[in-house]
């Protein structure tokens, strides 16, 4: 029964992927800006010849439905092209930076679920005490804050007011060759080394770049788990349990919040997939050497194949985390799955 709920949740999906990469390809072409013209003049050529030559060999001057074709016989392949600036497999460029980007979305969301689940479940507890009313303030800073500022001045006061964390990078520079390449993580590599310098080194490095990331999330999530906290328990099998004579932390963590985490859960998979897709600004704050900055240099740069592969990227992840909600969805509430 779940396999065939899958298959449908994907089916419905399909439809969506191919919208999300035609568009975006249309997009990319249609947009000003040269990418011969930008190449010409980064490298000191501007001879109309050498301009046809190098359009001709990255495959430019033909027309749009010709591109299109192309692009889609080489996916098909599981070709993603090749990088404009750089001439190498956008899959390897895209590889290289998505363990970066991938570390910091997780560590994000990490603080964000945390957070954001302990204070909504403590607002909602002591409703209308000065607490819940602390909380909910925080929560409105914290959505109506711009991502930027927000880094900005955790920079300015955590890092060279202070110099309690560093303000840039993913770990320090004495410690870059020391760590053999294993899984993209320097978190897990790090400990892989058994090098305990580097690792506080970089957990120091991912700290304000995930705060920054994932503070809107928290509030967003503690305004949400309140919510929801207080209508159900409100409701009659909480009443019940408390008459049973359970202690009421029991009622509360698991009664209440296993029902109460239904409407969390939603919004904590789609903005899952906006730590993922949406972390550009912070990357390029922080200097953070992910998928973010890479697509915000490539879009300057007019880099179409890595745009292209790097949108599909962010298509694909916001694609699963939806799949993953709908599966918490039917773990949280098995009646779900019968709609």
């Amino acid at each position: 029964m779940r396999g065939a709920w899958i298959v449908r949740r994907l089916a419905m999906a399909l439809p969506l992927a191919v919208g999300i990469v035609l568009v975006s390809f249309i997009l990319l072409r249609v947009m000003p800006g040269d990418p011969v013209d930008i190449m010409l003049r980064g490298g000191g050529m501007s001879s109309e010849e050498e301009a046809r030559a190098l359009a001709r060999e990255l495959g430019l001057d033909q027309p749009l439905h010709v591109q299109l074709g192309r692009f889609v016989a080489d996916l098909a392949h599981g070709d993603l092209g090749e990088s404009i600036r750089s001439r190498q497999p956008v899959g390897q460029v895209l590889l290289a930076t998505l363990p970066a980007t991938v570390e910091l979305a997780v560590a994000a969301l990490g603080f964000a679920v945390v957070a954001g689940v302990a204070l909504g479940v403590l607002a909602a507890v002591r409703r209308g005490s000065w607490l819940d009313r602390l909380v909910m303030a925080t929560a409105s800073l914290g959505i109506s804050m711009p991502a930027f500022w927000f880094g900005i001045v955790l920079m300015l006061v955590l890092a060279v007011g202070t110099g309690w964390l560093p303000t840039s990078g993913r770990i320090a520079s004495e410690y870059a060759g020391a760590v053999p390449w294993r899984t993209g993580f320097l978190l897990i590599d790090t400990l892989l080394a058994g090098n305990g310098a580097a690792f506080r080194s970089a957990l120091a490095h991912l700290v304000l770049p995930a705060v920054t990331l994932g503070a809107e999330l928290a509030a967003v999530v503690a305004r949400v788990t309140r919510s929801s906290m207080l209508e159900v328990l409100g409701a009659e099998f909480i009443r019940t349990a408390r008459a049973k004579g359970l202690h009421e932390r029991r009622v509360v963590l698991v009664h209440a919040l296993r029902n109460a985490l239904i409407p969390t859960a939603s919004v904590v998979g789609l903005q899952a997939g906006v730590l993922l897709g949406g972390n550009m600004i912070v990357e390029t704050v922080f200097g953070w050497p992910g998928l973010g900055r890479l697509v915000v240099e490539a879009i300057f740069a007019r880099d179409y194949p890595v745009v292209q592969g790097a949108v599909m990227v962010y298509a694909l992840t916001f694609l699963v985390m939806n799949l993953l909600v709908d599966l918490a969805y039917t773990w949280l509430d098995p009646r779900i799955r019968e709609a």
